[in-house]
C-alpha cells in the first residue's frame, strides 16, 4: 500500500466540550509516521459541524439550512487549526480542500481536483478534505463524508480506504445497545444480509452511520479497492493496520481495479434519465463488455442531450450501470429497437452506431458481480 485515504468521523473527533484533541494528535502522528515510510495519506475529516455546535453551545443540529451552514463555517476554522498544530509538531504541512458534489461531476473540475491532490502529495503536504457545508445544498452535496471519502479514493487511485469510526467495525447488531452483537471481520460480498446488519446506526453528531459506510464500501470494493472500518480511538490503529494486524471489518475488493474514467462515470455523475434495455442487450453489456446499440433499447425516460449521463436498466428496473449517450432522448426514441444500418433512414444522419459506447459505459449493478 503506497497511497491511502483515511476518513475520520465526527463521533471520533469530538467530545462534550469540543474537538477531541487527543484523537486529532494521535491520528496526525500516525499519518506522519506512515508518510515517513513513504505512504501517501489523504485525510477526509468530519467534525466541522460538530465543532461549531460545541463552540456555539448549541444543544442539537438545527433544521434550517442557513444555520447549519453557519455552524459549519464556525467549526471548520477550529478543525483546521487543530490539524495545523498537530501536524506541525512533526514538521508536516497540511492543505485544506472543501468540495461539493458538482465539483466532481464536471470532468474538467474533477481532473483539476485530481491534479491538485497529486501535486500536494508530491510536495509531501497532507491534504485534509471535507465537504463544503457552508455552501452545499441538496443538488450539489455529497450527503456524508463516507460517500466523499469513497469518491476521493476513486479520484486519486488510492490503494485502500480506512474508515475510522466510534465502533470496532460492522457487527451483526448495534454493539452499543446489544451485548450479543458479533463483529464481522471480513466481508467478501455486500448483499442484503450485510446491508441488514448495517441497519441505520447514526451517530449523535454525524450524518452518516453504518449504512453509509456500507454504501461507500460497495463503491470502492466494486472498483477493486479494499476498505476497512475500524475504531478510531484504538491505540495506534493506523500503524497496527499497516503492520498487518487484523482489526475491524475488511471489505474484500474485486480482483481487477476499475479505470479512473470508468469510476468517474459510474460513481460521480448524476444521471439525467434512464434507458430500459432488453435481456439480449443486458447480456452483451454485462457479460461480453459490448457497447449498447439502439436495437437493445426498449424504453426511454427523461429528457437529456448528447453526452449526458444516463442509467440503463433491465426489464425489472434494476440499475445495471451508467453511460454517456451519443444521442439525445428524442433521437433515441426514434431509433430504439432498430438495427444500426437503419439509423440514417430514421434520423437523416448517423454520427454513431452506438447509443452508448463501451468506453463511456460503467457497469455498476450487483448482477454484474
Amino acid at each position: 500500500m503506497t497511497r491511502a485515504v483515511v476518513k475520520v468521523g465526527s463521533n471520533v473527533l469530538t467530545r462534550d466540550n469540543g474537538l477531541n484533541l487527543d484523537v486529532i494528535h494521535s491520528v496526525s502522528r500516525q499519518i506522519c509516521l506512515l508518510a515517513d515510510r513513504g505512504v501517501e495519506v489523504i485525510l477526509v475529516s468530519s467534525g466541522a459541524m460538530a465543532a461549531g455546535m460545541r463552540k456555539l453551545g448549541l444543544p442539537g443540529r438545527p433544521d434550517e439550512i442557513p444555520k447549519r451552514q453557519a455552524i459549519a463555517a464556525v467549526g471548520q476554522s477550529s478543525l483546521m487549526m487543530a490539524y495545523e498544530e498537530a501536524f506541525g509538531q512533526y514538521g508536516r504541512k497540511v492543505a485544506q480542500l472543501l468540495l461539493t458534489g458538482d465539483g466532481l461531476s464536471n470532468r474538467k473540475r474533477y481532473l483539476n481536483a485530481r491534479n491538485t491532490l497529486h501535486t500536494l502529495l508530491s510536495w509531501k503536504v497532507i491534504p485534509v478534505i471535507n465537504e463544503n457545508d457552508t455552501v452545499s445544498v441538496e443538488e450539489i452535496k455529497f450527503g456524508d463524508n463516507d460517500h466523499l471519502s469513497a469518491m476521493i479514493t476513486l479520484l486519486t487511485d488510492a490503494d485502500i480506504l480506512i474508515n475510522l469510526t466510534d465502533i470496532d467495525g460492522l457487527h451483526t447488531k448495534d454493539p452499543r445497545i446489544c451485548s450479543d452483537a458479533e463483529l464481522i471481520p471480513m466481508v467478501t460480498a455486500i448483499g442484503e444480509e450485510v446491508e441488514k446488519f448495517a441497519g441505520d446506526i447514526s451517530g449523535e453528531l454525524g450524518t452518516g452511520g453504518m449504512s453509509s459506510k456500507i454504501r461507500a464500501a460497495k463503491k470502492v470494493s466494486f472498483a477493486g479497492i479494499p476498505m476497512i472500518i475500524a475504531r478510531g480511538e484504538k491505540s495506534d490503529i493506523l500503524l497496527r493496520l499497516f503492520a498487518g494486524e487484523e482489526h475491524g471489518t475488511f471489505f474484500v475488493p474485486k480482483k481487477e481495479k476499475m479505470a479512473n474514467r470508468k469510476c468517474w462515470i459510474g460513481f460521480n455523475l448524476r444521471p439525467r434519465g434512464f434507458l430500459r434495455i432488453d435481456d439480449g442487450a443486458a447480456k452483451a453489456v454485462l457479460r461480453r463488455g459490448k457497447s449498447l446499440l439502439p436495437s437493445g433499447v426498449v424504453g426511454v425516460e427523461g429528457e437529456f442531450d448528447v453526452g449526458a449521463p444516463v442509467e440503463f436498466r433491465n426489464g425489472e428496473s434494476e440499475i445495471l450501470g451508467v453511460g454517456l449517450v451519443n444521442y439525445c432522448a428524442g433521437d433515441i426514441r426514434k431509433i430504439m429497437g432498430l438495427r444500426t444500418d437503419n439509423i440514417r433512414k430514421h434520423l437523416g444522419h448517423k454520427p454513431y452506431d452506438e447509443v452508448i459506447h463501451r468506453d463511456n459505459l460503467t457497469v455498476t449493478g450487483e448482477c454484474a458481480a
